[in-house]
């Protein structure tokens, strides 16, 4: 008998009430591949755009979106030697994460840690990959380094500021709002503030030079941010929040107007100031898989506490989940569960 799998799928970028739950069967597993029982599905603001269709990277027509997940081995290929059926692993793909079950390639697969629930297995690969590949590969993070990152409390925020703890730097985190100063300071980071309107007056009133930036929000915010940044600095961004699209599809003239103010960096003044500006898309990553996998095991050998998921909603609730972390009052992660 055919196995059958649920999706999440839309027909095309938009809008985001065109995702819509549906049933498919599935194709006989390949012999190198691992099929998964998916047990909770971790969201992304990629997931986000790429809905809504501002996602470079967005697949052309149908797709489902999702990029990360935990669940339990269901079955493997003749060929699959590292894992076995009942193993509990958490793993990564390009869109094709909002489903019950998935099969994927070995190398795309993590066993999951035993004292992990699934939840912060599928909170952890994506957003603390982003914020490795920020700090390190092209961040050049040293120790005692002060780094400043924008919205601290925030899946890749939050790994970030542990990573960079890890690292023996110092994080010095921003977020929008009191209870999320409280809550990074209830995990240990001191050095957490409210983001003010005058981002600029506030940098200087700190007298806060960092070394690095990790910045995924934009417009005056980033400005602000890379005028403080001390000589030899990096800036590294990852995002644009400021051009996140309302709760059912992008305000076109508002994201035109952001675009046109967007902030530009002139390569002379960089060479003056000698500070740069460095950008990436992850979603490049999987076209390189060896380099994948040789940042995701310098990223586990750094021990740090598992992620915290903040916002559990059920598999067939995605609708509210985006939401939820659209609003950008999220703590932590947010994740799908399936039952």
């Amino acid at each position: 008998m055919t196995q059958q799998r649920r999706i999440w799928k839309t027909p095309r970028a938009g809008n985001i009430e065109r995702l819509t739950l549906q049933t498919e069967d599935m194709p006989a597993l390949a012999s190198d591949h691992i099929r998964v029982s998916v047990k909770s599905v971790g969201l992304n603001f990629a997931d986000i755009f790429a809905i809504t269709g501002l996602y470079s990277a967005t697949p052309k027509g149908a797709f489902i979106p999702g990029l990360e997940y935990a669940g339990i081995v269901e079955k493997v290929g003749e060929e699959v030697t590292d894992f076995s059926v009942g193993d509990r692993v958490m793993g990564v793909t390009r869109f094709g994460g909002y489903v019950d079950t998935i099969d994927v390639d070995v190398d795309q697969l993590q066993p999951l840690p035993e004292d992990w629930s699934f939840d912060q297995g599928a909170a952890y690969l994506v957003q603390t990959l982003t914020a490795w590949y920020a700090l390190k590969e092209l961040g050049n993070l040293k120790p005692q380094q002060e780094v400043l990152i924008q919205s601290a409390g925030g899946g890749v925020g939050l790994q970030a500021m542990k990573l960079c703890e890890a690292l023996d730097a110092c994080p010095i985190g921003f977020v929008s709002s009191q209870n999320k100063v409280e809550f990074l300071k209830s995990m240990g980071f001191e050095h957490s503030f409210v983001r003010e309107e005058n981002f600029h007056r506030q940098l200087r009133n700190l007298d806060l030079h960092p070394d690095l930036i990790l910045d995924a929000i934009g417009g005056d915010i980033q400005t602000a941010s890379y005028k403080a940044m001390k000589p030899m600095g990096r800036l590294v961004v990852f995002g644009a929040a400021e051009f996140t699209p309302g709760k059912k599809r992008p305000n076109y003239l508002k994201a035109a107007k952001q675009y046109l103010l967007r902030p530009r960096y002139d390569v002379m003044d960089m060479i003056s100031e000698n500070k740069s500006v460095m950008a990436f898309n992850l979603i490049w990553l999987w076209d390189q898989m060896p380099l994948m996998r040789a940042l995701v095991k310098d990223m586990m050998a750094v021990e740090i506490s598992p992620p915290h998921v903040g916002h559990q909603f059920p598999f067939e609730k995605p609708h509210e989940a985006i939401e939820c972390l659209r609003s950008g009052k999220t703590l932590g992660k947010v994740v799908l569960q399936i039952q």
